[in-house]
């Protein structure tokens, strides 16, 4: 029997970002439209309801049917939150609740007040095995079907990544009437094929083609809807990202291994329907899971020399255990966001794109096939908390953490959940002699003013009565409106107790930002004290101005500092010897990134002529070397010339002249 795909959704390709679902649902709890979401009175109202309330934006006359509330209402029900439609084949409506009345699980849901929570809940949500089989007598959970086959490419390969392309034609498109065998073993023989491919996107077009000819409906949906479901996939946050793929959560590891089913249930729709709507039950709700859990974790976290202390906690019931397992999981992720902080400086022409997409109201760029960003269109605000937030990290020098900055929540990618919420500043950034204070929007209209003028600066004022130190604002937007300028200028706040403050606020657009950040990393200049530097001269002039002429200053005092910096960083080069220094880290296009760990010198009056030294940490103490970087004086065997310098790559030890090195050098 030839077969027939059938690509499964754990989303919706209208509400792509599963991370919106729950301000969407709080809203929807305090709205008449509870137990009220059917007939189109009722859809086109609550579809009204979520754009006044911000949740959407329905451009006018562009939804007028009230699909953006049906999409929102299945979601709600698919993951249990409201009672799903029963049915009449499958049983009575009101044996499992009122249809789209909120759940005790929805009541649940409404309660997670951190991401792990959240997350839990989603877990508890995609482990129902609520998908309809090809045979419509048997269910299955797309997530656990996906465990089963990343364990078996684990058991073969030693890692369960699975890739975006792979996950594309051979994850969503099967179910367990698919033999699990034979469906890693066309993973594995499309990797090989693709990984021998010498264009990788037309391997990808070929093969979805060739997959397609068993698919009814358009070809796109392969890589469309992959995106959309390996993102639902991972908010259970037993996945994480992996290139455009994914790959298990190492802490998640036994737990994945748990849920993982290979195999369909025979139960009847009304009972996974029943387990849905209060909440289904997970592995680590069993104290010896629990337990397997947290001692994993331990061990991970014992292996990583990262200290913690739960003697402190009961252990003696899975809930204490969990608790525990949480409390460690959390420090766990601020380790790794003080280790994903420290790359940043690395990133910075990264960041700058992703500024580049903002400033564009959002879209990709490819780099590569394997190597894509995006800021989706309907989640700017927050990508652009999330950007200045790294750029932040990449400038560096802060003496607060890298989640003590922000205010918004991150997933386990550290990619942005949501926009921080009201009541504090958006990012604070404190450094030894002063804290800068940074508040940003994506608004452009007139109303910018009345928007954020008032809560900028009184953030601006508590944080001046906060910290012992200057506080210096940054307002940033894609288009600054005068008026905001005019605000700003004049920078007047009353405190508690009419304590009038003159506060130091300078509003920058995005791209007047991204030009100063770009230049300080091309100059070697980035540093807090650069920002600094700019905010004061940009100030020197707002008292003799007016907000339009004060607006014209910024820029020119902007591409001032800008031409400063690349003349200072010219003379510096100039100036500067080529000697490379030891330990010099190196990125080649072929091999990676690398590290000098040795030089080659060749010394006429030594018998060896050729002599390897040690160059990883400081320069030999019987070597000079002259500032061209390759003539050298030994102390007994007198002058002679570096020929290599020995290069540790990941997979490779190489040997380069000192040419080819200067080219490669970070």
């Amino acid at each position: 029997m030839e077969e027939k795909i059938d690509i499964w959704l754990v989303g919706n390709t209208g509400l792509r970002n599963p991370n919106r679902i729950q301000e969407g649902f709080k809203v929807f709890a305090n709205s008449p439209y509870v137990g009220k979401l059917r007939g189109k009175e009722n859809e086109i109202g609550f579809m009204n309801f979520l754009n006044d309330q911000g949740i959407i934006q329905n451009e006018a006359g562009k939804d007028t049917s009230g699909s953006h509330a049906r999409k929102w209402r299945l979601m709600f029900s698919k993951n249990g939150f409201i009672y799903p439609q029963v049915k009449k084949k499958d049983g009575d409506q009101d044996e499992l609740g009122q249809l789209d009345d909120i759940t005790p699980f929805g009541r649940a849901f409404l309660k997670a007040d951190t991401y792990p929570a959240v997350q839990e809940c989603y877990l508890r949500a995609l482990s129902v095995e609520q998908f309809a089989m090809p045979d419509g007598n048997s269910y299955f959970s797309p997530l656990r079907w996906i465990l089963a086959i990343m364990l078996e490419l684990e058991r073969r390969t030693g890692s369960s990544e699975i890739a975006r392309i792979e996950f594309a034609l051979w994850g969503h498109t099967t179910n367990p009437s698919y033999s699990i065998e034979k469906v890693v073993d066309n993973i594995l023989d499309l990797r090989i094929r693709r990984k021998q491919a010498p264009s990788k996107r037309n391997f990808d077009k070929k093969e979805v083609a060739e997959r397609g000819k068993h698919y009814d409906k358009k070809s796109d949906n392969f890589l469309d809807y992959s995106d959309m479901n390996m993102r639902y996939l991972r908010i259970s946050g037993v996945l994480q990202r992996k290139g455009r793929g994914m790959i298990i959560v190492p802490a998640k590891h036994i737990l994945a291994e748990k849920l993982a089913k290979s195999t369909s249930n025979e139960e009847s729709i009304m009972i996974q329907y029943k387990r849905l709507c209060e909440g289904a039950e997970l592995p680590t709700d069993n104290l010896d899971t629990a337990k397997a859990l947290l001692n994993d974790l331990m061990k991970q976290m014992k292996e990583r020399h990262i200290l913690f202390d739960i003697s402190d906690l009961q252990l003696n019931t899975a809930t204490e255990i969990n608790i525990a397992r949480k409390s460690l999981e959390n420090l766990l992720s601020q380790t790794d966001e003080i280790q994903y902080a420290k790359e940043q400086c690395n990133q910075w022409q990264e960041i700058a794109d992703y500024m580049e997409l903002l400033i564009k109201g959002g879209g990709k760029r490819t780099y590569d096939d394997d190597n894509v960003i995006e800021v989706p269109k309907d989640e700017t605000p927050a990508y652009l908390e999330w950007i200045l937030w790294r750029a932040s990290l990449a400038i560096d020098h802060m003496v607060n953490k890298p989640y003590e900055v922000r205010g918004f929540k991150l997933d386990s990618d550290f990619l942005p959940v949501s926009a921080a919420g009201g009541g504090k500043g958006d990012l604070y950034c404190e450094f030894n002699d002063f804290t800068i204070l940074t508040e940003v929007t994506m608004s452009t209209s007139s109303r910018q003013e009345a928007m954020e003028g008032e809560p900028v600066r009184r953030h601006v004022s508590d944080a001046v009565l906060k910290y012992d130190k200057p506080v210096y604002g940054m307002f940033i937007a894609v288009k600054i409106d005068t008026n905001t300028v005019e605000t700003f200028r004049h920078g007047i706040w009353y405190a508690r107790g009419d304590l009038k403050q003159r506060l130091d606020i300078v509003p920058l657009t995005l791209a007047q930002y991204r030009e100063y950040f770009m230049a300080m990393f091309r100059t070697g200049h980035a540093s807090p004290e650069k920002l600094r530097e700019l905010i004061l001269l940009c100030e020197t002039r707002r008292d003799i101005l007016n907000a339009p002429r004060w607006k014209t200053y910024i820029d020119i005092a902007i591409n001032e500092k800008i031409n400063g910096m690349e003349q200072q960083g010219k003379l510096a080069h100039e100036k500067k010897n080529s000697v490379i220094s030891p330990g010099t880290l190196v990125n080649s296009p072929i091999a990676g990134k690398g590290q000098v760990i040795a030089i080659e010198v060749g010394l006429p009056n030594c018998q060896a002529k050729l002599v390897e030294f040690p160059y990883l940490n400081e320069i030999p103490e019987e070597l000079k070397i002259d500032t061209d970087g390759r003539k050298v004086n030994h102390d007994r065997f007198g002058e002679g010339t570096i020929l290599a310098y020995v290069i540790a790559f990941k997979n490779m030890i190489v040997r380069l002249s000192w040419e080819e090195t200067i080219k490669i050098t970070v």
